[in-house]
């Protein structure tokens, strides 16, 4: 718990900073790097062997290449073009390796597009909320809720979780946690609301905030549990050991991966600030 705590204290100004503060340039390569190696981890986790190298190359190259085509502004053309490329790389190397040594089965195929493509996309709507109107407020909505709903249920459900077991998936986990949660993600996203009304003197439509932290919280314990299934069916505990007390960038950011895409719908459907 210390190490994790220290790793959080030391790690986290940086990334507030790169978030908010820091050339939007700065950003781009740190979403970059942790798509890289997130995409790394999650093809190791499937099973994906070293003969089978080329398809780390892949789907590395794709994910370090969506974050900077979205900050260009390429969304449809550029992020279509690596997609069809990175499609095409893949299915010509299962075509060529059928029944050779390394060959690449559809499953396989299905988790590099999910390494290259679909979660860069997602990760990347944190650079299209900072690029955003008031974007270094808008960019920390997903962070905010992904963090705070996932504190909200561990201490919930530490001291007051007894109904557990609500989904296999994480059976420790129980039924009080999720609703402590959600009412945590809310609660703070009303908070965040008050300390931009207060101190950055932005109009704040509070019930839409809370209509932020709901849906918010909702789709972080979904980010969550849906890694966790992926981890529970190949059988590991943790993705990676890069980040001591947390393991890897997939197990920091699974959250965030589906926090980020469903705060930009939001802010762009229905703004609150």
């Amino acid at each position: 718990m210390l190490t994790r705590i220290i790793v959080a204290l030391v790690l986290a100004p940086i990334f507030v900073a790169a978030l908010t503060v820091l050339p939007e340039l700065v950003l781009v390569i740190m979403v970059a790097g942790i798509l890289s190696i997130a995409a790394f981890e999650l093809l190791r986790a499937v099973g994906v062997t070293k003969v089978q190298w080329c398809l780390y190359l892949f789907t590395v190259v794709s994910a370090a290449a969506v974050p900077f085509l979205v900050w260009k502004g390429w969304n449809t053309i550029g992020v279509k073009v690596i997609a069809v490329t990175l499609v095409c790389a893949l299915f010509a190397y299962a075509v060529f390796r059928y029944e050779r040594e390394g060959a690449a089965d559809s499953g396989t195929i299905l988790f590099c597009l999910m390494g290259g493509i679909l979660i860069p996309v997602f990760f990347s709507s944190l650079i299209q909320l900072r690029m955003e109107q008031n974007g270094p407020f808008k960019v920390l909505l997903p962070v905010v809720v992904a963090i705070l709903t996932d504190t909200g249920a561990y201490f919930v459900g530490m001291f007051l979780g007894k109904h557990r077991g609500v989904t296999l998936v994480s059976p420790k986990k129980s039924a009080e946690g999720f609703v402590g949660g959600m009412l945590s993600g809310v609660v703070f996203m009303l908070c965040y609301g008050v300390v931009l009304q207060r101190y950055f003197h932005l109009h704040v439509s509070m019930p839409v905030m809370a209509l932020y932290g709901l849906i918010g919280s909702l789709v972080t314990i979904l980010g969550d549990l849906a890694f966790s299934l992926i981890k529970r069916q190949v059988g590991i505990k943790d993705y990676g050991h890069l980040l001591p007390g947390h393991g890897g960038m997939l197990d920091r950011f699974d959250s965030t991966i589906f926090a980020a895409p469903a705060m930009w719908v939001l802010v762009n459907i229905l703004p609150a600030f």
